[in-house]
This record gives C-alpha cells, structure tokens and sequence, in this order.
C-alpha cells in the first residue's frame, strides 16, 4: 500500500513539475522545476530497484542542469544586477522545492526494500556477494576505461569552447594587460603636474 502510494506521489509530481518547465517564463523557476523533476523520476527508478539509474540521474543529469543553466546565463548576457535584485521573490519556492524533495527522500527510505525474488528476476546477475552497482562500476572502469575517459576529454573540450565562444569583452570593465605593464618606461609610467599653491588636481 505504501510503495503504491509512493508510486502515484512520485508520478504526479514528476508530471506537474515537468508541465511547470515548460510553462514558467521565468529560466531559473524553470530550472528549479526541471531538477525537482529529476528527484521525482529518481524516486521512480529506486522504487522498480535500479538504484545505479538513480544515482546517475541525480549525479548527472542534475549537475548537467547547473552547468547547462551557467551557458544560458553566459550566452543571454543576464543583468546579474537585476537578478540579485529580485532572489528573494525565489525564496519560497526554492524552500517548497526543498521540502517535496525532503519529503520524497523520507518517503524513498521508507518503502525501499529488496524483493526475494530480485536476484532470480535480474537479466544479468551479478557475482555473489556483489552489489549491481559494484559490478556495473568495475565493467565501466576496467573494460570501458577509456572510452569513459575519452568521454569526459570531450565533454571538458564542448564546456572550454562554449565557454570561449561566450565570453564578452565589455569596453567598460578594466583588465589586466601584462604586455603593457612589463613594456612601460619611466615616460609613461610616471606623470608628474606642476600643482599650484590653493589649486587641485582637475581630471
């Protein structure tokens, strides 16, 4: 009875937060809702037992959406003033958003358990006393090692050029050039005014 109601809980806010994504105009709310959705579809994936699918929908998937909300920041160009101005109208959702996911952990620990028949019932069984997760990370790090490397080789390549193809050079911000701090002469590295008695320095 439990795990049943779990099940439609999980469901039905997978299905809201999933509309809220795309109906909400606002990007950060809509980012808030697309990781609760990612919660909810983990709960999902730990009730049925795949628990490695789970772990790697949280892991991944949620640190892809930071990262993948960084570039539409970077690439709008967002007013970072003008968004700092209105962060605590965010505050009560972010904390409602933090409760449901609070809860649907309490909720997860709650009506997980290993059926009997889970061990006869799995396609490929793992070694005897040996976790599915265990065996599926020692054949992704000893017989796909590499391709897991070269992997992660593309993806840090795809986040330095869409980090260089977004950067923007404002003509009012000040930078440092080393070029011409190490080719100034006393000309130009010294200015010296003639200050009269009573008078200042005028720009």
């Amino acid at each position: 009875m439990l795990a049943n109601l779990a099940f439609w809980a999980f469901s039905g806010v997978a299905i809201l937060s999933a509309l809220m994504v795309v109906i909400a105009r606002n990007p950060v709310r809509s980012v808030m809702f697309l990781i609760l959705t990612f919660f909810s579809a983990a709960g999902l994936f730990v009730l049925l037992g795949a628990e490695f699918l789970a772990m790697l929908l949280i892991v991944v998937y949620v640190g892809a959406v930071a990262v993948l909300f960084l570039f539409v920041v970077m690439m709008l160009d967002v007013d970072f003033t003008e968004l700092k101005q209105g962060f605590l109208s965010y505050v009560p959702l972010g904390a409602l958003i933090a409760i449901i996911i609070a809860a649907q952990l309490v909720m997860i620990g709650m009506t997980w358990q290993a059926s009997e028949q889970a061990m006869a019932l799995r396609a490929a069984v793992a070694p005897d006393g040996m976790s599915n997760v265990e065996a599926l990370g020692l054949v992704l790090y000893d017989d796909y090692v590499y391709f897991f490397q070269a992997a992660g080789l593309v993806l840090l390549v795809a986040m330095i050029g869409a980090i260089v193809l977004t950067l923007r050079h404002k003509p009012h911000v000040k930078r440092q050039s080393v070029s011409a701090q190490v080719g100034r002469d006393p000309k130009t590295a010294v200015d010296l005014v003639d200050v009269k008695p009573g008078q200042g320095i005028g720009e």
